[in-house]
C-alpha cells in the first residue's frame, strides 16, 4: 500500500523527523486558503499522486504570491500528470499540498528498504539528492552508498554517523543527521513500511536538516496492525479491478496481454504466465484465488477478468492440494453461467478430486477446452486466441 507525500510527512512528524509546514487541499479555493494560513512569502504547490518524478512532470511549482497559488493550483489540479513512474497514460491529480518554501542549500537522498538477500534493512544514501537521482544511480553509482542494519540491534549512532560522513554532510550537521536517521529507521520499523524514501533531504543555510519529500510503501500483510495507516488509503490512486479483487481476498494485478489467468497459488500463477509467454501468448493478469476458493470467489474472479475488454480467452490452471478440483469445477461452471462467458475457456486440473472435477466440467454442457499438462493448456489457449 502507498500513501501521499503529505500523509508520509504526518508520519515523519510523529516520529520527530523535521518537515516543512504544509496543508493538503482538494480544491483551488482550499489551496489559496492554505497559503493564507501558512503565510508567505513563498509557497510550493505540489500535486499529490502515488508516483515519483512529479517535479519533472510539472506537478511541483513555486508560487510567490496568492495569485500565483491560485493560478498554479488551477493548472495542476485535475491535470493528467505523466512521470517516469506513471507510464504514458499518466495519473489524474485530485489532491494538492501547499507547503512553505524551503531554504535549499544542499540536497541529499536517503531511503530505507528491506533487503531479503541479507535479511537486513538497507539504508541507502547519496550526496546527490533531487530530481536526477535516477541518473546518478545510472551514471555515477559510486555516489550511492548502502549500509545494512541488523533489525535485532537497530541503527546505532556509529552506523548513522558513518552514513552522514559517507555522503559528505558537514560536521555542524552530523549530530542532527544522526538523530534524523535513527528516527527515520524507527518510523520505518514501527509502521511496518517496506520503503521509506526522502528525496530530497535538505540541509539549509543554517545547517538544519529537513525532509522535503516523503515516499512510503507498506507491507500489506501487516496493515491489520495499523488501522491509522489503512485510513490513509486513497482508492482513486489504485486500479479499480484490483480494489474489487481485494474485497474478495483475491490477489489480482492487471497486465497488458489478452489471456486471462485464474490460478491457485502465487508460484503456480507466475509459472502459468511464463508458460503462456513461452508458447507465444501474453497474460492479461496475475490472479491467485488462494487455497480456499469458493464458487462465489471463482465467479467474482471471472467477472473481474472479463471486465478487462482486452481478454480474448481464459486459462484456469488448478493444482488440487488444499483446494479440491471439484470445488473449482463447481465455481467455474457457476461463473460461466453467471457471466454468460463468450470467450474460449481452457481448464487444466491436477490433484485432489481431479476426476470428479473433470467429470463435472464434461457434463456441464459448456464449451470448455480441457488440458492435462501446462504445455497443452498454454498451447490450446494461445490457439484459441489466434
Amino acid at each position: 500500500m502507498k500513501i501521499h507525500e503529505y500523509q508520509g510527512k504526518e508520519l515523519l512528524k510523529q516520529f520527530g523527523v523535521p518537515v516543512p509546514r504544509g496543508i493538503p487541499a482538494l480544491s483551488v479555493d482550499e489551496a489559496v486558503a492554505a497559503a493564507e494560513k501558512l503565510g508567505g512569502p513563498v509557497w510550493v504547490v505540489k500535486a499529490q499522486i502515488h508516483a515519483g518524478g512529479r517535479g519533472k512532470g510539472g506537478g511541483v511549482k513555486l508560487a510567490r504570491s496568492l495569485d500565483d497559488v491560485r493560478k498554479l493550483a488551477s493548472e495542476i489540479l485535475g491535470m493528467q500528470l505523466v512521470t517516469h513512474q506513471t507510464g504514458p497514460e499518466g495519473q489524474k491529480v485530485r489532491r494538492l499540498y501547499i507547503e512553505d518554501g524551503a531554504d535549499i542549500q544542499k540536497e541529499y537522498y536517503v531511503s530505507l528498504v528491506t533487503d531479503r538477500a541479507t535479511q537486513k534493512v538497507a539504508f541507502i544514501a547519496s550526496s546527490e539528492g533531487g530530481m536526477d537521482i535516477e541518473e546518478v544511480a545510472h551514471s555515477t553509482p559510486e555516489k550511492i552508498i548502502t549500509e545494512y542494519i541488523d533489525p535485532l540491534t537497530g541503527l546505532s549512532a556509529e552506523q548513522a554517523t558513518k552514513i552522514a560522513n559517507a555522503i559528505g554532510l558537514p560536521a555542524d550537521s552530523t549530530a542532527q543527521a544522526v538523530d534524523v536517521f535513527q528516527k527515520l529507521y524507527k518510523c520505518y520499523m514501527d509502521t511496518d513500511a517496506s520503503l521509506v524514501e526522502i528525496n530530497p533531504l535538505n540541509r539549509d543555510s543554517k545547517g538544519n536538516i529537513i525532509a522535503l519529500d516523503a515516499k512510503f510503501n507498506f507491507d500489506s500483510n501487516a496493515l491489520f496492525r495499523h488501522p491509522e495507516i489503512v485510513a490513509y488509503r486513497d482508492l482513486d490512486e489504485e486500479d479499480p479491478a484490483e480494489i474489487e479483487a481485494s474485497k474478495f481476498d483475491l490477489a489480482y494485478i492487471q497486465l497488458d496481454g489478452n489471456i486471462g489467468c485464474l490460478v491457485n497459488g502465487a508460484g503456480l500463477a507466475m509459472a502459468t504466465m511464463d508458460t503462456i509467454k513461452l508458447f507465444g501468448g501474453e497474460p492479461a493478469n496475475f490472479l491467485d484465488v488462494g487455497g480456499g476458493a469458493t464458487a462465489e470467489k471463482v465467479t467474482e474472479a471471472f467477472k473481474i477478468m472479463l471486465a478487462n475488454k482486452s481478454v480474448k480467452a481464459i486459462l484456469v490452471n488448478i493444482f488440487g492440494g488444499i483446494m479440491r478440483c471439484d470445488v473449482i469445477a463447481e465455481g467455474v461452471i457457476a461463473a460461466c453461467k453467471a457471466v454468460n462467458l463468450n470467450v474460449p475457456l481452457v481448464v487444466r486440473m491436477k490433484g485432489t478430486n481431479e476426476e470428479l472435477g473433470k467429470k463435472m466440467l464434461a457434463e456441464s454442457g459448456l464449451p470448455i477446452i480441457s488440458a492435462d499438462t501446462m504445455a497443452e493448456a498454454a498451447t490450446r489457449v494461445v490457439a484459441a486466441v489466434k
